[in-house]
């Protein structure tokens, strides 16, 4: 098993933990605890599906209209696609894709509650998405592409699936500066959607490789992480020189589009 591989099966089995366990997570050293925003406003929003995990509201800046087919990565329990399918009305098509059973299997049943029959959730790679090309107006996710490692695969699939004028929006974790050894390397903090971040310029890069165009940072937030937390990894002089560097750690929403012509 490849580093790559190895690390998607410890984030698989900590989000399936999650979803066994109703929503619980591990604490003060995951998202719920850290940076989730409040979705108890939005139209279509569930708290059955809310496993507190996002680091924003994609749907805040997706453009989604009437009828528009929305792709949303990393669904879990099925959170944003319920707040899509608020937007997208009957005459939309809302897909979840995760890769996580117990997730799947969560979100199937909040929908069968719910009675929609416009929003269907599907096991799958997010870097090899079980759609056909060209399916969506818009792409969603929440926190989750910054957990994979392979996000130029992520993207450009992200470009397959997506119309010609199709967008996306993404919420996601972010780096400015080099987070200290510890933390890169601590489990705990790469279930915090922390560890697993990429510089900020490198994540837009990664992007524009994908012939994504009109890319824009929506939203930019510092995250802060309890000095309490921070010192399960690091003795308190290193933590002492680590919130006196410049390093950042940002929740970020992106958005952008696919050009109409497809080609651009």
């Amino acid at each position: 098993m490849t580093n790559e591989e190895q690390i998607k099966e410890m984030v698989k089995q900590q989000y399936s933990n999650i979803a066994l366990q109703g929503g619980l997570c591990c604490g003060a050293d995951c998202c719920s605890g850290i940076m989730n925003d409040d979705y108890s406003q939005l139209d279509g929003y569930n708290p059955d599906a809310d496993m507190n995990l996002g680091c924003g509201l994609p749907t805040q800046f997706a453009k989604i209209k009437k009828g528009d087919v929305v792709i949303d990565l990393g669904s879990g329990a099925g959170n944003d696609c319920f707040v899509a399918r608020a937007e997208t009305g009957e005459t939309g098509v809302v897909i979840g894709i995760d890769f996580s059973e117990p997730m799947i299997d969560k979100a199937c049943e909040n929908a069968a509650k719910l009675g929609y029959q416009n929003v269907s959730f599907h096991l799958g790679e997010i870097e090899q998405m079980p759609v056909v090309d060209k399916v969506a107006d818009v792409v969603i996710s929440n926190c989750v592409l910054n957990l994979l490692p392979s996000k130029d695969k992520i993207f450009k699939e992200i470009f397959r699936v997506l119309k010609y004028g199709g967008r996306f929006c993404i919420s996601d974790v972010v780096l400015t500066g080099e987070l200290p050894a510890k933390l890169k390397e601590a489990a705990e903090m790469y279930f915090g959607c922390v560890s697993g971040a990429i510089q900020k310029d490198d994540y837009l890069k990664e992007i524009s490789n994908a012939k994504l165009i009109n890319v824009k940072i929506e939203k930019e937030t510092p995250i802060v992480i309890p000095d309490d937390v921070l010192l399960k990894f690091m003795q308190p002089d290193e933590l002492k020189r680590f919130k006196d560097s410049n390093v950042k750690i940002l929740s970020i929403t992106v958005t952008g589009e696919k050009c109409k012509c497809g080609t651009c």
